[in-house]
C-alpha cells in the first residue's frame, strides 16, 4: 500500500454510492486524510463512517459547490481540520437528465462547471499556502463527441464537461509556477445505478446496435485513475480518456482536438 499520510484530500460529491465515495475510500486506504463533501448530509456521514470503520481518517463538510462561499468554506474546513489541503477531486455533478435536453441548464452548469471552478480557485489558494498540490477534474467522454452517431446526451452536461477539459489544460502552467498540478479524467460509461440498470436491460446485440459499450467501468477503476492523476508528479495539464471498453489513454499535449476533417468543397450559393 502506498503511504499518503501527508496528503489531505477534498472530494466533492462523495455522499452517494458512486464514484465520489469510491475515490474518498481509496485515498483513505492509502493513508490520506479525506474531507468528504456533499449536499447529502446522511450520505456524506455514511462515507465517513465507512472510512473510519476501515481505520481511515475522514471528516464531513456540507457544501453546495454552486455557491462560491460554500466552496471556499469547504476548503477552509479542510485546512482547519487537517492543517492543509493538498489534493482536490472535483467530482460533484448534477443529476444527468438526457430526456430533458433544454431544461435544468442552470443547475447542471452551476454544479459541474462553476462549482468545480469555485472549488479549484479556493484550493489553489490553499495549496499555495501548503507549498503545492494537485487537482483532478472529473469530466466525461460526452465532452469529446463532435456530433453523435447514436442518440442520447444532455447539452448542458456536455457543455459543462467540455469546460472542465479546457479548465484542466489552461491551468497546466500552475505546475511550474506554484507546484500545483491540474489533471482531468474523461471516463465513459460507469457501473453506477442508472447506467448499470440500463446496460443490463440490453442484449449484447442491442448494445452494439445502439453504440452502448460492451462493458462498464467500475467505480474502483475510476478511483484508481483519480488517485494516479492526483499523485503522479509527471502529469500536469493532462486529460486521461477511458472509453468503457478500451484502455485508458492520455490525450496528447497540444492536441488540436480534431484529427479528421471533411473537405469543404461546396460552391457558394448564388445571391
Amino acid at each position: 500500500m502506498n503511504d499518503r499520510r501527508n496528503q489531505i484530500v477534498v472530494v466533492t460529491g462523495a455522499g452517494g454510492t458512486g464514484c465520489g465515495r469510491a475515490i474518498a475510500q481509496r485515498f483513505a486506504r492509502d493513508g490520506a486524510a479525506v474531507v468528504v463533501s456533499d449536499i447529502n448530509d446522511a450520505g456524506g456521514h455514511e462515507t465517513v463512517r465507512l472510512i473510519e470503520h476501515d481505520g481511515g481518517r475522514a471528516a464531513f463538510q456540507h457544501a453546495d459547490v454552486r455557491e462560491e462561499r460554500e466552496a471556499r468554506e469547504l476548503v477552509a474546513f479542510g485546512e482547519r481540520t487537517f492543517g492543509r489541503v493538498t489534493i482536490l477531486a472535483n467530482n460533484a455533478s448534477a443529476p444527468f437528465r438526457p430526456g430533458e435536453p433544454l431544461e435544468h441548464w442552470t443547475d447542471t452548469v452551476q454544479t459541474d462547471l462553476l462549482g468545480s471552478m469555485f472549488c479549484t480557485r479556493a484550493a489553489i489558494d490553499a495549496m499555495r499556502r501548503a507549498g503545492g498540490g494537485a487537482i483532478v477534474n472529473i469530466t466525461s467522454i460526452s465532452a469529446l463527441w463532435h456530433g453523435r452517431k447514436y442518440g442520447g446526451g444532455a447539452p448542458a452536461y456536455e457543455v459543462a464537461k467540455a469546460g472542465l477539459i479546457r479548465l484542466t489544460t489552461a491551468l497546466a502552467g500552475l505546475a511550474e509556477s506554484d507546484g500545483i498540478r491540474v489533471n482531468g479524467l474523461a471516463p465513459g460509461w460507469i457501473a453506477t445505478d442508472g447506467p448499470r440498470q440500463y446496460w443490463e436491460a440490453l442484449t449484447p446485440a442491442e448494445r452494439l446496435e445502439g453504440g452502448v459499450p460492451s462493458r462498464l467501468l467500475t467505480t474502483d477503476q475510476i478511483a484508481d485513475a483519480v488517485v494516479r492523476l492526483g499523485t503522479d508528479r509527471r502529469l500536469a495539464g493532462r486529460v486521461l480518456v477511458w472509453w468503457s471498453d478500451d484502455a485508458p489513454r492520455l490525450i496528447r499535449w497540444g492536441d488540436r482536438g480534431y484529427a479528421e476533417y471533411d473537405e469543404w468543397s461546396i460552391p457558394p450559393e448564388s445571391p
